[in-house]
């Protein structure tokens, strides 16, 4: 009984000193973050401002409207026009830029806050978030608290999948019953909307869109391989995921424009359906496959650091072995993205809903950046500047309710701005370098995004990372 006790003793010690370890790793994390943090930023607490000497692009048609006055009132477009008159707000000259909204990325993966920095940095105001865990939880509190300076955020929750669908991200559903019980604790405990994913056999995908629909959460949909494509143009479903998905399912990876015709018509005859090529990151298994010194270019660093030791050289090496196994998969990867770009042409043509999305954070898909690769693959598939442009802005209007005051410069919308010195409606490219970004009525300067910039390229993550995501493997399992 005596060195029970002792026993007992060291276990208990041992234990308190890992959890005293692992609680200094995030405190320790949180505090490198804190340059987010909005009492750290004393010059972006105001969120009342006349905006003058201003070119709009309100993104509600294809135009500019020169000289113009907005007049901002805690974080929401009060009044637009030429000669505006207000009391006791502060004027910002905007000196003959161009005020674009902010930019929505409607497919992401995050795994820490630096992430947030890069995608202001990158004029992304908004984002939606596709595999949610407990860490989002606690990151849209914060948000939504007007504690750190972010992005718009919203999330699914865990990614639901079928019974034999095994993965440790992946959340394993066996019966009807546990489908609505998943979804009406996801609710509960503050997801957005739900996200559905591979192996879904017909009875538990019915009682996903059923109960989504009882609890009210949009469903975002990688389509399931048990049911047809066709089954996902539901109304509860507002986006489906992934060019590839077409290529993998309907067509059988047959690249064939004829089989491709009535998929399309499916979407077209679906105005409900919204749909997310996320070109960029297929297009950059290509460019893993052409570049076998991609891991160590500049904009790869800029991933989350224990992502890229894990994933992105899991990707790198699954390509590059795959490559060395059959000479063709390099030509074979470009005449698929190619299809992709034939996919997104002909759903634009039919009037289809298409919403820019990028898959940031897994592979080597930079959060922030990713964004103005796709929007110029975009135009690469046929789009113009300004139709590829409302992928990013007035489209994601038309989809979630929480989106409805977003994507477009206008009365009573929310004051995410970008401001730029030159037209993007006459090169996209503006967008990559803001003078600076208004979130929320909260102006950030263009030396605040860069000190961003510099945070993200300098951090080291690796222990928070694994215990967050740790954490959601205890939770969630």
């Amino acid at each position: 009984m005596k060195y029970l006790k002792v026993i007992l003793k060291v276990i208990a010690g041992l234990l308190l000193a890992v959890i005293v370890f692992l609680v200094a790793v995030i405190l320790i994390d949180k505090q490198q973050t804190s340059y987010l943090d909005l009492k750290n930023n004393p010059d972006s607490k105001n969120n009342s401002y006349l905006l003058t000497n201003v070119n709009l692009v309100p993104m509600t048609q294809d135009t500019v409207l020169a000289n113009q006055m907005v007049y901002v009132k805690d974080g929401i477009i009060q009044e637009i026009g030429n000669n505006l008159k207000t009391e006791n707000v502060k004027t910002i000259d905007a000196g003959n830029g161009y005020l674009t909204p902010g930019l929505i990325d409607m497919h992401v993966h995050v795994w820490d806050k630096y992430e947030l920095g890069l995608y202001l940095a990158n004029g992304v105001t908004t984002v939606r978030n596709v595999w949610g865990i407990p860490l989002h939880l606690r990151m849209k509190k914060e948000i939504n608290s007007g504690e750190i300076l972010a992005p718009l955020f919203f999330t699914t929750g865990p990614k639901l999948t079928g019974p034999e669908f095994i993965g440790d991200d992946n959340l394993q559903l066996y019966t009807p019953e546990e489908a609505r019980e998943k979804i009406i604790d996801y609710k509960e405990r503050g997801y957005d909307y739900i996200k559905s994913y591979y192996g879904l056999p017909k009875d538990i995908f019915d009682a996903i869109i059923d109960q989504a629909r009882i609890s009210d959460m949009d469903i975002v949909a990688h389509p399931s391989q048990k049911v047809p494509y066709s089954y996902h143009f539901n109304p509860q479903i507002i986006s489906l995921e992934h060019a590839e998905e077409i290529v993998q399912q309907p067509l059988n990876f047959e690249l064939d424009t004829a089989k491709l015709t009535p998929i399309i018509r499916e979407f077209k005859n679906s105005p409900h359906t919204s749909f997310t090529p996320t070109l960029i990151v297929f297009y950059n298994i290509y460019n893993m496959l052409i570049d076998d010194q991609v891991l160590s270019s500049e904009l790869v660093q800029f991933m989350n650091p224990l992502i890229r030791k894990t994933d992105s050289e899991a990707q790198f090496e699954r390509w590059s072995n795959s490559q060395k196994r059959d000479s063709t998969t390099t030509e074979r990867i470009k005449k698929q993205h190619d299809f992709h770009l034939a996919i997104v042409r002909k759903l634009h043509e039919a009037g289809v809903n298409i919403i820019c999305g990028t898959d940031a954070g897994i592979g080597i898909t930079v959060p922030g950046y990713s964004l103005h690769q796709e929007l110029a693959l975009y135009q690469e598939a046929g789009m113009g500047a300004y139709e590829a442009l409302k992928t990013a802005t007035l489209n994601p209007s038309k989809t979630h309710k929480e989106f409805k005051n977003l994507g477009t410069i206008e009365k009573g919308k929310m004051a995410n701005f970008v401001l730029t010195s030159g037209n993007p409606l006459e090169n996209l490219e503006e967008l990559e370098n803001p003078q600076w970004v208004m979130v929320k009525g909260h102006k950030i300067e263009k030396d605040v995004l860069s000190e961003f910039i510099d945070k993200a390229r300098n951090r080291n993550g690796y222990l928070a990372t694994a215990i967050e995501y740790a954490e959601n493997l205890i939770v969630e399992k």
